[in-house]
């Protein structure tokens, strides 16, 4: 039987002429930084002290003893970042340039000392430049040119800290007469019956050649026995009664063992293990007369995809721990997220990833990883990428989770519209990958998943290839240039990236920026600001609404997430309510991988922003909206919450449960003292997986210009609210409330905190994270009226007083 030893102790970097130990998995910044020779480059504006580090070579070396009575041995990295050079007994058995695949090398006989030299991620990228001339790309940096995560050379929300090292596991392989080369189980179901197709390579040593050999596969009882004489197997079984693999909120998620092995004879030489689940997935791209769907089916259930978008969750992503994964990704599901999109600009997550989706039944959107540039076509890329893809979707392929391969992030948009074109002067830019290769592979190896050229993509060149009505849409006009209002634009088929930025937690702030005097424009904050004009647009998005604060950071920080949290919001309800027109929303972003200002919803310390807890709320299977216009689809009226006038107002029910929702809307006008002027209700009956669109009577839309009018509409604790004209034209009374502190008996670290409001309390929100940085809230923004109350839990709470609570509170106030 094969056996494995572990080359993780031992290593150390060479450094100066000095040997330092080093972690594997792991990275030269996280080895400096553990021997004290760096500083933190999240802390202030560090970040620029540590640039030479990606400029250098650097070598990591261990002894290696190991005596086998096997055949062969190998030495197995599954992971090196990233153009390497690997030395062993003295012997040069391999050289590495791609960050994103395993490399295997034939070491037999030899032992002693390992060498593995990392040469300039910089220099490497220009040796390809050179090769294959220059591209276009977003960022000035050479990401293009090398197979590693691109990312590492910064973005418009991530620090430039381009890592080099062994980041996934190295290990020894030995073996005799033959291993399992690849494992490729085809997983399908049909009329409740489980259907497994396992296809197999074998590699053999000369004392293998042409032996008989057997394979077998079972899963749930179910067993099936091949034997070849050849390299290549393929395995059939049935599993009858199979349950179904659903995702979140629309089933359960049954895992079953799928175990594979080799034998000789008798003698086993190799098994493999993964876990599988039952499960059909579509992707409907019909035309229809709003132009062409883009609609995932899963078990025959046609989703309205509630996503986010997720990037590399540290700079330094060996840092990410299985139980790191399984955190954010359990904050994710507490969000009403059910599906996840692996942006192309990061990494093939580490299978601990995909797992925690299996579970948590998160769909997975798996980006091929090309990102915002043009790439060459030309060997030695060429070539690397074809080993990258088949790689990974092979090892991929097994979890249930993962439902759509995408070829690129922006890159088909890019060609059309950012002057790259011209540029090129018909160089090869990435095409023959996207509408080529990729396909391609994907439909070899993996046939039972849909595959889509591109995000954005119309699905053809006949239309623009960010076009709304024809397959996924990127909405990045009303961040850059206009208000949020300006998302009720138009009904995109689907939206795979839109988003709104604000700043971090308030004790992220403080940890990342010690002693800093917090402004918006002062140095810690524009450093940790990496969006082109992003303060500006910031300060754009406060003013269309608020009177922009001037020397209060407080008030700044609460409105900035009040307008992001608003921002996101505004865009999901108005594209929910157009379901099954528009088949799913995928904010832009989930994380982030570091402390800066951005468009994610939990921060790079792992806090979660107001956003978090309005994704929440509008990702719930049942929402209630109120959205300008008597059919908010015409676009003819962006108004609403404070953005406009219009006429009408249009009342959505959205019912993505598995049951019909009756219930009955209270619909009120209100005067801004808490006075009702009009009251009304309406019973309505939404059918599972539907949305029915009221027009709101003419007596409850409030005055469109009127500065003490507003519309509440409540249903089953759920609310929707409409003021006719922006905040900072509204008559807000001056905030009145009493506040509790209540502790949580047996639970020291608990307390809620109740506020009762005398006056409306327009976006309150508690800052937990004030009164420590372990301090947590379970609410995020609430508008309370007159005499109404809520009770906010507060986790990893110090003691804290009345004036602590207050000091810690936040409300729209326009006086």
């Amino acid at each position: 039987m094969k056996d494995v030893t572990q080359l993780t102790d031992g290593w150390s970097l060479l450094h100066d002429g000095e040997s330092l130990p080093a972690a594997v998995p792991g990275c030269v910044h996280t080895d400096l930084l553990a021997a004290g020779l760096i500083e933190d480059p999240y802390i202030g504006e560090r970040e620029k002290e540590v640039a030479w580090i990606g400029r250098r070579d650097w070598t990591y070396r261990t002894e290696v003893a190991h005596d086998s009575a096997h055949e062969r041995t190998d030495l197995v990295f599954e992971g090196l970042d990233t153009a390497a050079t690997v030395t062993f007994a003295g012997r040069t058995v391999g050289t590495t340039r791609n960050m994103h695949r395993t490399h295997r090398f034939d070491v037999t006989g030899l032992a002693g000392e390992l060498d593995v030299r990392f040469g300039s991620a910089y220099d490497e990228a220009d040796r390809v430049r050179a090769l294959t001339g220059d591209r276009p790309n977003v960022y000035p940096e050479p990401s293009q040119y090398i197979r590693k995560m691109a990312c590492n050379f910064g973005w418009d929300w991530g620090p430039t800290l381009v890592t080099a090292g062994i980041w996934r596991p190295v290990r020894l392989e030995h073996w005799s007469t033959a291993r399992l080369a690849s494992v490729r189980p085809l997983v399908t179901v049909e009329d409740g019956t489980g259907r497994v197709e396992v296809r197999l390579t074998v590699e053999r040593t000369a004392g293998g050649a042409g032996r008989t050999l057997t394979a077998a596969v079972s899963v749930d009882g179910a067993v099936a026995e091949v034997s070849f004489e050849g390299d290549e197997a393929v395995l059939r079984l049935d599993v009858p009664g199979a349950r179904l693999w659903w995702p979140r909120g629309y089933g359960e998620q049954p895992l079953y063992d799928l175990g594979v092995t080799l034998r000789d004879a008798d003698e086993p030489l190799d098994s493999w293990q993964r876990r599988i689940g039952f499960r059909t997935v579509e992707l409907d791209r019909s035309a229809d007369e709003h132009g062409t769907g883009f609609t995932l089916v899963v078990n025959g259930e046609r989703l309205f995809a509630r996503g986010v978008n997720w990037i590399p969750d540290d700079a330094f992503v060996t840092r990410v721990t299985p139980e790191r994964y399984r955190t954010r990704l359990a904050q994710a599901a507490d969000a009403n997220i059910d599906l996840v999109r692996i942006w192309g600009g990061g990494i093939y997550e580490d299978d601990a990833f995909y797992d925690a989706c299996d579970e948590l039944g998160l769909l997975v959107w798996q980006d091929f990883l090309f990102a915002c540039s043009a790439y060459p076509e030309e060997q030695p890329l060429r070539g690397e990428i074809d080993a990258e893809a088949r790689d990974n979707v092979v090892r991929l392929m097994p979890h249930p989770s993962l439902v759509l391969w995408n070829g690129n992030n922006e890159n088909l948009w890019g060609f059309r519209d950012w002057d790259w074109e011209p540029a090129l002067g018909g160089d090869s830019w990435g095409e023959g990958y996207y509408l080529g290769l990729l396909p391609r592979i994907v439909a070899e190896l993996d046939p039972t998943r849909p595959y889509t050229a591109g995000s954005p993509w119309s699905g053809s060149w006949d239309h623009h290839p960010n076009d709304p009505a024809h397959g996924t849409h990127h909405s990045w006009e009303v961040w850059n240039r206009q208000d949020y209002a300006e998302y009720r634009a138009d009904v995109p088929r689907f939206v795979a990236e839109f988003g709104w930025q604000a700043p971090p937690a308030m004790a992220t702030l403080r940890r990342a920026l010690p002693g800093e005097t917090l402004a918006p424009d002062s140095p810690g904050m524009l450093h940790h600001q990496k969006a082109e004009d992003g303060n500006g647009k910031l300060n754009r998005g406060v003013a269309r609404h608020f009177p922009l604060p001037e020397g209060d950071f407080d008030r700044w920080h609460h409105l900035t997430q009040v307008v992001q949290a608003r921002a996101v919001a505004a865009g999901i309800e108005h594209w929910r309510s157009h379901w099954p027109v528009c088949a799913g929303t995928v904010v832009w972003q989930l994380n982030d991988c570091w402390p800066v200002s951005s468009w994610a919803a939990i921060d790079g310390d792992g806090r979660l922003k107001p956003l978090h807890h309005e994704l929440r709320r509008v990702y719930a299977d049942q929402l209630l909206t109120l959205l300008p216009g008597s059919d908010s689809g015409s676009g003819s009226d962006a108004g609403g919450d404070g953005s406009g006038t219009g006429a009408g107002l249009t009342l959505a029910v959205v019912n993505q449960s598995a049951t019909e929702w009756r219930t009955s809307v209270a619909l009120r006008r209100l005067e801004s003292g808490g006075g009702t002027l009009h009251r009304a209700v309406l019973d309505v009956t939404a059918a599972p997986r539907s949305v029915v669109r009221l027009p709101v009577p003419d007596g409850l839309v409030p005055d469109g210009a009127s500065a003490k009018e507003f519309l509440a509409a409540d249903a089953d604790g759920l609310r929707a609210l409409h003021f006719p004209v922006p905040d900072k034209d509204f008559a807000y009374p001056r905030p009145s409330y009493d506040v509790g502190v209540e502790p949580v008996p047996g639970q020291g670290d608990r307390v809620d905190v109740v506020v009762s409001a005398h006056t409306l309390l327009r976006d309150l929100l508690l800052q937990a994270d004030r009164f420590g940085p372990s301090a947590a809230a379970d609410t995020g923004l609430v508008t309370l009226l007159p005499g109404e109350q809520v009770r906010i839990r507060v986790t990893g709470c110090p003691p804290v007083t009345e004036a602590d609570v207050r000091a810690a509170l936040f409300c729209v106030d326009t006086a």
